[in-house]
C-alpha cells in the first residue's frame, strides 16, 4: 500500500470547486483515480474539521459565490458513520453561513435517514445540495466493497424525499457495456433521477496501466488513450447516440456543468453552447436550450481587467495573454496548472487554453480541446 498522497482541502476541477475535508475511502472500485494517491482501501483521514472546512473555503483564492461546490470527492463521505457526522455537520455549518454555492454530493453508498434529514433541513434554509447518485451497473469484482442493491434503493427513497439526484454514468466500460446492462441501468435510473451525465472513462496520465488492467484493448499501440477526453466502448457509445425513443424525455448529458445548469434553472456558463457536444452529444431539453441561447447576448462582458484581477488572485500576477473578448476565450502565453485554469475559466465564464503543463497529473477536459475515444471491440 503506498504511503497516501493527499490532495488539497479546497481544489479546483474542471466542473466544480472541490471541497475534500477527509481523504480516503475504506471501497475498493478498481478503476478509482484515487488508487495511486494511496487513498482507496484506506481509513479516511480527517485534515480538516467541519469548522475549519468552511473557513478555508471562504478565504481561498478560489472561491467565487457563482461556482458549485462538490464536497468529499477523495472519500466517499458516506461510507462510515464518521464521514458520515462530518458530513452533516459540514452541511449544518454551510447551511447557516453565508454560503449559497450550489453543492453537490457524489455517492455509491446508502444514503442513510439522518443525512437526508440533514439534507432537506438546509435546503429549506436556502442551500442548494444536490445529490449525484454514481450507478453504472459494474458488479463487485470491479466496485469492491459497494452495497449495489442498496445504491440502487436510493434514487427512490431520494425521489420520494423530494431532493434533486442526478444520475452519474460512469465509468463506462467493456463490463457494463452490454445492451442488458445498458437498459436496465438507465431504465432504473431514468423513473428516480432529474437527468443523467453520462462520462465515459477518464485516465490519468498516472492511470493507464490501471485501466488496461481492465480494458486490455486500450494497450493497442496505435491507440492514444490518454489523449482523449474520455473513453467509449463502442456499444455504449452508439446506444447513447439512437438513445431509444421511450427515454426521449430524459435528458442525458455528457457535460457535468450542462446537468447542473439544467437542474438549477440557470444557463450554460462553460462555453458548451452550440459546440459539437451541446448539438450532438448532450440530449437536452428544447426549453434548456433556448434558456442558454437566451442568456448568451445577455452576459455580463469580460475585460482584461477582469483576467488581471483574477490572474493576481490566484497567483499569476502579470502572466501574459491575449482575450478575445467577442468569444470570451483567453489564450495564456505559458503552461498554467490545470486547477488553475478551472477556476480562471469558471469564475469568469470564459473558456482558457494554454500550453499543457509537462507535470500535470489530471486530464485536460473537453472543453481543453480533448475529444472522445471510441473503442471497438477486439475481432
Amino acid at each position: 500500500m503506498p504511503t497516501p498522497a493527499f490532495e488539497p482541502v479546497i481544489d479546483q476541477h474542471d466542473t466544480w470547486l472541490a471541497v475534500n475535508p477527509v481523504q480516503g475511502c475504506p471501497k475498493g472500485c478498481a478503476y478509482c483515480y484515487l488508487q495511486d494517491l494511496g487513498l482507496t482501501r484506506a481509513k479516511p483521514t480527517e485534515l480538516a474539521t467541519p469548522a475549519e472546512t468552511a473557513e478555508q473555503l471562504l478565504a481561498h483564492p478560489y472561491y467565487h459565490p457563482g461556482l458549485v461546490l462538490a464536497l468529499y470527492t477523495c472519500t466517499d463521505a458516506l461510507a462510515t458513520p464518521a464521514t458520515r457526522a462530518h458530513l452533516t455537520a459540514l452541511l449544518d455549518i454551510l447551511g447557516t453561513s453565508a454560503v449559497r454555492n450550489p453543492v453537490c454530493l457524489i455517492t455509491k453508498c446508502a444514503v442513510t435517514d439522518d443525512v437526508i434529514t440533514c439534507i432537506n433541513r438546509n435546503r429549506a434554509a436556502g442551500l442548494p445540495v444536490i445529490v449525484y447518485l454514481s450507478y453504472s451497473g459494474l458488479g463487485p469484482d470491479i466496485e469492491q466493497g459497494i452495497d449495489h442493491p442498496a445504491l440502487r434503493a436510493n434514487f427512490p427513497r431520494l425521489h420520494q424525499a423530494g431532493i434533486p439526484v442526478i444520475h452519474y454514468w460512469r465509468p463506462a466500460l467493456p463490463q457494463n457495456s452490454t445492451p442488458e446492462i445498458i437498459e436496465d441501468v438507465i431504465g432504473w435510473a431514468a423513473r428516480y433521477s432529474t437527468c443523467t451525465v453520462a462520462v465515459g472513462t477518464k485516465i490519468k496520465p498516472t492511470a493507464l496501466e490501471q485501466i488496461t488492467d481492465l480494458w486490455p484493448e486500450l494497450a493497442d499501440p496505435h491507440l492514444d488513450p490518454q489523449a482523449a477526453d474520455s473513453l467509449w466502448p463502442r456499444t455504449t457509445w452508439d446506444w447513447l447516440q439512437a438513445l431509444p425513443d421511450r427515454f426521449a424525455t430524459h435528458p442525458v448529458f455528457q457535460t457535468n456543468s450542462c446537468a447542473l445548469a439544467y437542474v438549477l434553472g440557470r444557463a450554460d456558463r462553460a462555453g458548451v453552447l452550440n459546440t459539437p457536444t451541446c448539438l450532438s452529444a448532450n440530449r437536452c431539453p428544447t426549453g434548456q436550450r433556448e434558456r442558454c441561447r437566451q442568456a448568451a447576448p445577455q452576459q455580463r462582458p469580460v475585460t482584461e481587467a477582469d483576467i488581471d484581477a483574477h490572474l493576481a488572485k490566484i497567483g499569476h500576477p502579470g502572466l501574459p495573454h491575449t482575450l478575445n473578448s467577442r468569444t470570451r476565450t483567453v489564450v495564456l502565453g505559458q503552461p498554467m496548472h490545470l486547477r488553475d485554469r478551472h477556476n480562471l475559466a469558471q469564475a469568469l465564464a470564459v473558456t482558457v487554453r494554454s500550453p499543457q503543463d509537462p507535470t500535470e497529473r489530471y486530464w485536460p477536459g473537453r472543453l481543453s480541446g480533448a475529444q472522445p475515444l471510441v473503442i471497438d471491440p477486439r475481432p
